[in-house]
């Protein structure tokens, strides 16, 4: 399959994952069986490797911290920041991690149950790993966007203020 098509399979599935292979045969003008086989073929090589349900943690009543925590780490010799950064994806807290430019090199986001779960584990874990020179927590106060979806009421942005010249 050309990659082009196989690509607006992708595009459709990170849009929404519930999609059957019939509906997406249907968008793209394809097969249903040639939807499903390219699917299955992507899941085999590893470009597909998930399917995630996108929540809106801010309503649910039960406490969720989300930290994003900058990471300077000292690169080691032959392996650059890798070492470093698969020890701490190894944490189950750990959800989403990337290296960066700027002025920190990991960018970290660590889900927790209070914020004290967050600082004990940035205190204790990730911040005495060999490597680590220093972090520095954020704590999202309230998501408005994720993957591209607006998470708040659809009502809300609505009311907007009146602008007078």
């Amino acid at each position: 399959m050309e990659e082009n098509r196989r690509k607006e399979i992708l595009e459709l599935l990170q849009t929404n994952a519930r999609y059957t292979p019939q509906q997406i045969a249907v968008m793209l003008n394809m097969e249903p069986a040639d939807v499903e086989q390219a699917i299955r073929e992507m899941e085999e090589e590893g470009l597909i490797i998930g399917y995630h349900a996108l929540v809106n943690w801010n309503k649910i009543s039960s406490e969720n911290v989300i930290a994003l925590i900058e990471v300077k780490v000292s690169p080691q010799r032959d392996v650059g920041f890798d070492a470093v950064a698969e020890r701490i994806a190894r944490f189950p807290e750990v959800r989403t991690m990337r290296l960066m430019s700027g002025t920190y090199d990991l960018a970290v986001e660590v889900h927790g149950r209070t914020m004290q779960d967050v600082a004990f584990f940035v205190a204790t874990r990730l911040a005495t790993i060999e490597g680590v020179v220093s972090t520095t927590t954020h704590f999202v106060l309230k998501s408005y966007k994720e993957h591209g979806i607006l998470l708040g009421n659809k009502e809300e942005g609505a009311a907007r203020l009146v602008v007078s010249p």
